[in-house]
């Protein structure tokens, strides 16, 4: 095994074609690079010349600790870690890359620092993360609700949604209410209106408007972004969603406050038309799955689980032991 820093034209050669989450992509990677508080690093392993892993990392070097994090605190990204392509079907062969592979990319990383805090929250699609169990890193689980849309109608679908959506999409459907895809102007109207609901509720909003442009921009030319922004009759802007895509899925990533227009809420009217078009006409055809993008919270989650979707586990692999508590209450400051 063989793992070596690689470039971002490099990364885009090997990245495969299914199986890595939205930041996973060149086209977030690099406007990721350009924001980020520390230095994002691409490492690729390879079995002789056949590339069998890539991770992404960013090291943010601090007076008295080395923090590495994949993916970065408070930029918006919800997961990252290791994308794996065994190039065997055995179980034996899988295990093995994934173990040297690990053990590699921590060497190179120096990951047994004591003063370092590494912290990951890994893709969905990464299964096993018992090499870095076995590396003395704590393991966690959280979850996120992914809705299957692959050979599906929309109708098949709607049906599987509890009554209670059924009935805020067919009320929101009956209102002089218009949802369309938008541009970087909307983007613009969906941020604001999500940074001013984050201060109504007194929590602090990290994301800056230039990193959210510039990702927004950089996906949209690359077909991995779509803005949906509801408007009424007159064609004010009333509330909206900004959909990131990978090969697989479309995430919710930003908007969606709560929004009520004629005593009526717009949210799961968006969120229709969103899954509509990844069953008719999704930005890429290898999209097939909704990702709600969070099940880890009460009160959220008694409306994702609306939907019918799968609850769907990740890992948060994370340095262990008493020393690491200071480093830990550094990146408890970073997210707030």
């Amino acid at each position: 095994m063989r793992v070596e820093p690689i470039d971002i034209d490099e990364w885009e050669s090997v990245l495969p074609a299914e199986g890595f989450e939205v930041f996973h992509a060149p086209a977030a990677l690099e406007v990721l690079g350009e924001h980020v508080d520390g230095d994002l690093r691409l490492f690729a392993g390879y079995k002789g010349d056949q590339p069998v892993g890539l991770m992404p990392v960013v090291v943010d070097e601090r007076l008295f600790s080395t923090l590495v994090f994949s993916p970065p605190p408070a930029m918006g990204v919800p997961r990252l870690g290791p994308v794996l392509m065994p190039n065997s079907p055995k179980r034996r062969k899988q295990e093995q890359v994934n173990r040297r592979f690990t053990e590699a990319v921590l060497d190179e990383i120096e990951s047994d620092s004591p003063l370092e805090l590494f912290r990951m929250l890994c893709n969905t699609t990464y299964a096993d993360p018992r090499p870095f169990r076995w590396q003395d890193f704590d393991l966690g689980t959280q979850f996120t609700y992914q809705l299957d849309l692959e050979d599906r109608e929309p109708e098949s679908v709607r049906k599987d949604f509890s009554k209670s959506l059924r009935r805020d999409i067919r009320d929101a459907e009956d209102l002089d209410v218009t949802v369309d895809r938008g541009g970087l102007d909307d983007a613009r109207a969906v941020y604001e209106q999500t940074r001013a609901r984050y201060e109504e509720q007194d929590r602090g909003y990290k994301l800056s408007w230039e990193y959210v442009s510039d990702l927004v921009a950089s996906m949209l030319e690359n077909d991995r972004a779509r803005i949906y922004v509801a408007r009424d009759g007159t064609g004010q802007f009333l509330t909206g969603i900004t959909v990131l895509y990978s090969n697989d899925a479309a995430y919710f990533w930003q908007g969606g406050t709560r929004t009520v227009h004629e005593g009526v809420g717009l949210n799961s009217l968006i969120h229709w038309r969103v899954i509509e078009d990844v069953i008719e006409d999704p930005p890429r055809e290898s999209v097939s799955t909704y990702d709600l993008m969070g099940a880890n919270t009460e009160r959220l989650c008694q409306y994702k689980s609306k939907f019918g979707a799968d609850l769907v586990p990740y890992y948060v692999v994370e340095s262990g032991g008493r020393t690491m508590d200071l480093a830990k209450k550094t990146y408890q400051a970073l997210v707030r």
